[in-house]
């Protein structure tokens, strides 16, 4: 991070840590992941009393934007609020992006001493699942690869956009899971795939084409490098099953999350 940013970081925490109302100040986003640039936001999560989260719930108050802690051109800081038991259940069962938001994550202050543990916590692979998304997600890239051929046949450009992007992220997310690397959301993920240390030494280059150039020759090209750089776990019931089980059946399932998203 640059020193402007570690400036509004002390400012922020000398302001919240005399407030009862928060036991903990927690600093994430991008400039503890190393991807900030000089104008980047400070993101942070403050940890709320019982008392202030129930407030704010009946409220639905749990955002904090400001431009009062920083001095430098396009700065501000964006700020959540959360309770000890979202730390918890994150830990517990929080989605990748849940988890990856805590990656690099620096408790600023702390009244609370299981704060800074389940801060150390949350950014583990979950491990428990890592098969059976490697599964889902192979069944994910077959599925859209067999959109993208129905998309170039109909000449449907939006089926073909969308098409093409759920591969490069279904495919990237087998990459990802293989290296056990967090998914960080859309915004980062092109940033991790490419740190990934063992991918397919082309996987960048098809992306890029196929993103710029989206067509069947060049999603199959992709695939076939996915397919062929490991020896993937695959679903045995087939992709179709499985696909309409993640994908078109989802409105059956109680609160479960995005295929995307886990």
């Amino acid at each position: 991070m640059f020193p402007h940013h570690q400036q509004t970081i002390a400012r922020l925490t000398d302001f919240f840590q005399t407030d009862p109302a928060f036991l903990a100040l927690i600093i994430g986003g991008s400039i503890v992941k190393g991807f900030a640039r000089p104008d980047s936001d400070v993101d942070f999560m403050l940890v709320a009393t019982p008392d202030e989260y129930a407030r704010r719930v009946e409220h639905n108050a749990f955002q904090y934007v400001s431009q009062d802690f920083t001095d430098y051109e396009g700065g501000y800081v964006d700020g959540k609020v959360i309770d000890v038991a979202f730390l918890r259940d994150a830990a517990d069962h929080g989605s990748e992006p849940a988890r990856s938001a805590f990656d690099g994550a620096i408790v600023a202050y702390t009244r609370d001493p299981e704060v800074a543990e389940l801060v150390a916590r949350i950014p583990a692979y979950p491990e428990q699942s890592h098969t059976a998304k490697i599964k889902a997600f192979h069944a994910q890239v077959q599925a859209h690869q067999w959109f993208v051929s129905e998309a170039e046949k109909r000449g449907d450009a939006y089926l073909m956009t969308h098409a093409v992007g759920q591969l490069v992220l279904f495919g990237g997310r087998m990459i990802l899971a293989h290296n056990r690397i967090l998914y960080p959301y859309h915004k980062w993920f092109m940033t991790m795939l490419r740190r990934a240390p063992d991918k397919p030494e082309n996987l960048m280059t098809l992306i890029d084409t196929l993103l710029a150039e989206p067509s069947k020759a060049h999603a199959d090209a992709f695939c076939e490098c996915v397919f062929s750089f490991t020896e993937w776990d695959i679903p045995t019931e087939g992709w179709p099953v499985r696909f309409m089980h993640d994908s078109e059946w989802t409105w059956r399932n109680s609160g479960g999350a995005p295929v995307m998203d886990w």
